[in-house]
């Protein structure tokens, strides 16, 4: 049943988005003006057919067009482009705080400076925080499906930018690609000063969710729906404050989960896991951060209460000072009066 004053909540609610992929938030629209744009020549005739092309079976049915899209992004005006909508998006969600993934093997591999595409989301960035308000973390994710040495190769190119990247993460087809892969590439991003976090536990088992906290030492976990079937596990991530960044949408989407009823989000909050709601890839998924959590709190039947635990959770578990987290969470609890 609809429910107005709960779609109101979610509305003015301010909020942070901690599990966002930049490349994923490119819009069929976009997709074929960049690449009418930069001349690339793409598989599809029309917005349309590539909306259509969005019914996936699983993670790497996705990746396999996300990969696809990526090729029609050149140049830094293209990243700024991109960022900038979609932190366009997120101010219409009353977002105030952003930490975006970018995978910059995804681009250097097709030629693209690291520069250019470092040069063109951060500027984005810094005119979100200027004119929308909306601060943000930066992080550089590893794709799993490639080596440690190519990750290795990656952070060695990454650090004379790294004074303008804030951590790392890892990211791509998990299956078979577990944390302990990465265990040497993550330690050298600790010393570097990085925060650290991981995909784990989407499609990958429990077991790879206490990798990531074990040898890489991730501050929080993307995803971890599956730590739900290890009973010591929750535990661990209750006692341990652990946050877990969900995506009920491209859970679905994704055949994580059958339908949005089957999200493990107010299993979490029951269960007193610092969970949070986030849109994952948006343009491949059917929404951004307010239509996941109106999603989540129709078919869920969340009260006001676990809305604005959810709001609360995501600035607490974000990368920012103590005292901007205190900030913006006093700010929920003003909204939600």
């Amino acid at each position: 049943m609809p429910n107005p004053a709960r779609d109101a909540l979610i509305a003015r609610l301010p909020k942070a988005e901690l599990h966002l992929h930049i490349e994923g938030s490119l819009e069929p629209e976009m997709l074929f003006a960049f690449a009418a744009r930069n001349r690339v020549v793409i598989p599809f005739a029309s917005a349309d057919a590539v909306r259509a092309a969005y019914d996936f079976s699983n993670l790497q049915d996705f990746l396999d067009i996300y990969y696809q899209g990526m090729a029609v992004l050149l140049t830094e005006q293209d990243f700024y482009d991109l960022t900038w909508a979609y932190l366009e998006r997120a101010a219409a969600d009353n977002v105030r705080h952003v930490e975006i993934f970018f995978d910059p093997q995804g681009h250097t591999d097709r030629g693209v400076a690291f520069g250019t595409v470092l040069n063109g989301i951060e500027r984005a960035l810094l005119d979100g925080e200027a004119q929308l308000r909306i601060s943000y973390r930066l992080i550089m994710c590893f794709l799993r499906h490639l080596s440690e040495e190519r990750a290795m190769a990656t952070l060695a190119e990454a650090t004379p930018y790294i004074g303008r990247i804030h951590g790392v993460g890892l990211d791509s087809s998990e299956i078979g690609h577990p944390p302990s892969k990465f265990a040497t590439v993550f330690a050298k991003a600790g010393e570097l000063g990085l925060h650290l976090t991981a995909h784990a536990g989407e499609e990958g088992p429990p077991e790879y969710v206490r990798e990531a906290l074990d040898l890489l030492r991730v501050e929080r976990i993307d995803h971890g729906n599956r730590a739900l079937e290890d009973p010591a596990l929750v535990t661990r991530l209750v006692d341990e404050e652990i946050t877990l960044t969900v995506c009920p949408l491209s859970n679905v989407r994704l055949c994580v989960i059958d339908d949005i009823a089957a999200s493990p989000v107010r299993m979490m909050l029951d269960l007193g896991i610092k969970v949070t709601i986030n849109a994952d890839d948006p343009a491949y998924f059917g929404g951004y951060v307010n239509d996941n959590f109106r999603a989540v709190a129709h078919a869920l039947g969340l009260s006001a209460a676990q809305i604005v635990a959810l709001a609360e959770n995501s600035f607490a578990g974000s990368f920012l000072s103590d005292a901007d987290k205190a900030q913006h969470i006093a700010a929920v609890r003003e909204a939600a009066a």
